[in-house]
């Protein structure tokens, strides 16, 4: 026989009675044959809901019953100093160093790079350093949070940005571009930043630059007049040439023989068995040489 349990009483031993009425302890089928095959049977069950309770279902809300479901928890919190660690923003510039006493410029533009750390808000100024340059270069403001007025405002990432001057400490500087980490940083923030500015050139920097460029120096020849007298005197260069005139009438082979001294540099020339031809002198080259002898080397 079946347990059936009594409304009210907990689930426990001995609050479940068998209903001594029940005679029929068949289970249900699950299929049923139509024409032969099996078909699932949908089993009916003894506790058919109603359509009061269908409706009740529908408009069911779990809170009412259960009260407020518990809420996620919150994410992990990161402090600014962690998310926005090396993390800094870094602007180019210029400032005017006013030059007095000097007739050659009235100021000197200086270019410098601002950089601002996003972790605590604070700035440092250094000057690119120039290889003998004479001035003091190098850090000009050191990490620190720099105010804006006299009211406490501090300077923030939002006050800067390219074509706008900025005021620390009584001294102007010029803001010109950036470097694509800050522009990307900027626009994703909601700032429209503005067009670079090239940074202007005072007199002075364009005439070292002119100073620096490299030179082309002609070196001097070392040739030595006196010097080629004493190591070359009495030293002679000697070349047999014959100069062939068999193609026109009368025309024979003549040989000769060329002295070069180069101690004069001096040239001399005679035939084998006559008289010297030319004497020792200096024979000028080129095609505006008046005889043109077609001399060819003879061994």
């Amino acid at each position: 026989m079946s347990a059936a349990r009594v409304p009210g009483l907990p689930l426990m031993p001995g609050n479940e009675f068998r209903d001594p009425t029940k005679a029929d302890f068949r289970r249900a089928q699950s299929l049923n044959y139509r024409n032969g095959y099996s078909v699932p049977a949908v089993p009916v069950s003894a506790t058919q809901l109603s359509q009061a309770e269908i409706d009740e279902l529908a408009s069911f809300q779990p809170h009412l019953t259960y009260g407020q479901a518990k809420p996620a928890p919150p994410e992990d919190f990161i402090p600014s100093f962690v998310a926005f660690d090396k993390k800094v923003l870094r602007f180019y510039g210029y400032f005017k160093e006013t030059v007095h006493e000097s007739p050659q410029e009235y100021y000197r533009v200086r270019p410098i790079n601002v950089y601002y750390f996003i972790e605590d808000d604070t700035i440092a100024v250094h000057e690119p350093e120039v290889q003998n340059s004479g001035m003091p270069q190098g850090r000009l403001i050191r990490r620190q949070r720099i105010p804006k007025n006299d009211v406490g405002d501090f300077y923030s990432w939002k006050d800067i940005n390219l074509q706008q001057s900025v005021s620390f400490y009584g001294r102007t500087f010029r803001i010109c571009d950036c470097d694509p980490f800050t522009r990307e940083y900027l626009t994703s923030e909601g700032i429209e930043v503005n067009p670079n500015e090239e940074i202007p050139k005072d007199s002075y920097s364009t005439q070292r630059q002119k100073k620096e460029e490299p030179r082309n120096y002609k070196t001097p020849s070392d040739f030595d007049k006196l010097r080629q007298f004493v190591e070359n005197d009495r030293k002679v260069l000697r070349f047999y040439a014959a100069w062939d005139d068999r193609e026109n009438m009368f025309g024979e082979k003549r040989k000769f023989i060329i002295q070069l001294n180069p101690a004069l540099r001096s040239v001399c020339c005679w035939r084998i068995s006559r008289p010297c031809v030319h004497h020792r002198w200096h024979c000028p080259r080129g095609r505006h040489f008046l005889l043109q002898l077609h001399l060819f080397l003879w061994l």
